[in-house]
């Protein structure tokens, strides 16, 4: 194992942070997994769950069962970790920027066309080198201007030419679910059900620019150029990319952990960049917990009046349309106000604050038929 300490863009005089990489396996050697946690800084469930799958990874490396290259990033966000208001964690947008930590990365379809424009053929494999060679290039010659930029360019630089990219994030209060472009879900449905998702939400570009989708989408969205403009080249899906919400917030602990670095660790033995010992089956994959269902299905409840919030409703709860999923009180008015299910689906996540305001968010059901059109994440 090799740790690599990358330095970011110092923001101001006496200060710099640092992102932290572990290599495992042989750089440049085939499959490579890339993994990272916690790019919403106060999301910690993924940091832990990083924590057992390094020694994990350790002890395969030690026992010489390493066959690719395999990527740990535990902490993404350095810059996010270190941010407090009043006391509390503030790990989702830059305070320089107001900017998510999770979106805004660059189009890489649009930045390297002009690259590949000539050098695409019909070896598939050669194409899929050819294109992780432009994306390189592009990010060698990109010079951030903001510790934001130089931390979105060094997570890429370690992530572009992965064949998979699991990012381990969690909601405020939710069940384990995952997010994930249609290009790529047939390859990761094995990992969806290690981990027991009981929400798989599936789009095809849900906007935004978030870091999963910057990678895969890359790929699909490179070979639609191609053929608009009449080019024939085989341009497979070179990285199929995930985010993964390990339940909430609060679910901190290392029996959770535990089961989701040996579901990863699984996961890893399938796709064959680990190798199981002599003697030893695959791991199998257990039976789906839920079916897919469009990101443009799920339904996000808002606040229609401030008040002390209540839940009826619990997370993994199934619901059918006009189920009660919250109460609104106004104890000054003496009023309640009901918010129900527009959809049937599970209710997947909901927020941890109890006093909201109108408009605020409160609850997302996935349901089964898309409605949404637009950008389909959240700020």
């Amino acid at each position: 194992m090799q740790r690599i300490d990358h330095p970011l863009l110092s923001p101001s005089l006496g200060s710099h942070k640092t992102l932290s990489s572990f290599h495992f396996g042989v750089a440049g050697a085939a499959p490579k997994v890339y993994i990272q946690a916690s790019l919403h800084a106060e999301e910690l469930p993924g940091m832990l769950a990083a924590y057992h799958l390094r020694a994990l990874l350790q002890a395969a490396h030690d026992a010489g069962h390493i066959q690719g290259e395999i990527v740990l990033v535990p902490m993404a966000n350095p810059i996010g970790l270190a941010q407090r208001l009043d006391h509390k964690p503030m790990g989702r947008f830059e305070f320089d920027t107001s900017e998510n930590f999770n979106r805004h990365y660059p189009d890489l379809a649009a930045a390297i066309a002009p690259a590949v424009q000539d050098a695409l053929g019909e070896d598939a494999q050669a194409n899929v080198a050819t294109v992780r060679q432009a994306m390189g290039a592009y990010l060698a010659q990109w010079k951030p201007a903001t510790e934001l930029q130089s931390l979105r360019r060094t997570l890429l630089t370690l992530a572009h030419d992965a064949d998979f990219v699991l990012d381990l994030h969690c909601d405020c209060e939710g069940v384990m679910h995952f997010y994930c472009e249609e290009s790529c879900w047939e390859p990761l449905q094995p990992l969806a059900h290690l981990l027991g998702s009981q929400a798989i939400l599936l789009a095809r570009n849900s906007g935004g620019g978030p870091f999963d989708e910057c990678l895969s989408g890359a790929w699909w969205k490179l070979s639609e150029m191609r053929k608009a403009q009449g080019h024939t080249e085989p341009l497979p899906q070179g990285c199929c990319s995930t985010t993964i919400e390990l339940r909430g917030e609060l679910d901190v602990s290392h029996a959770d952990a535990q089961r989701d670095a040996q579901a990863i660790y699984a996961f890893l033995q399938h796709v064959r960049v680990l190798a199981v010992a002599p003697g030893v089956p695959l791991p199998t994959i257990p039976a789906p917990l839920c079916q897919p269902t469009p990101l443009a299905g799920s339904e996000t409840l808002y606040a229609s009046t401030p008040g002390v919030l209540v839940f009826a409703a619990q997370v993994g709860q199934m619901l059918a349309v006009g189920d009660l999923v919250a109460e609104i009180i106004d104890p000054v008015a003496n009023q309640s106000q009901r918010m129900v299910a527009g959809v049937a689906g599970t209710l997947y996540a909901r927020i941890r604050d109890r006093y909201v305001t109108t408009g605020c968010e409160l609850a997302k059901i996935a349901g089964a038929q898309a409605f949404r059109t637009g950008s389909l994440l959240g700020d």
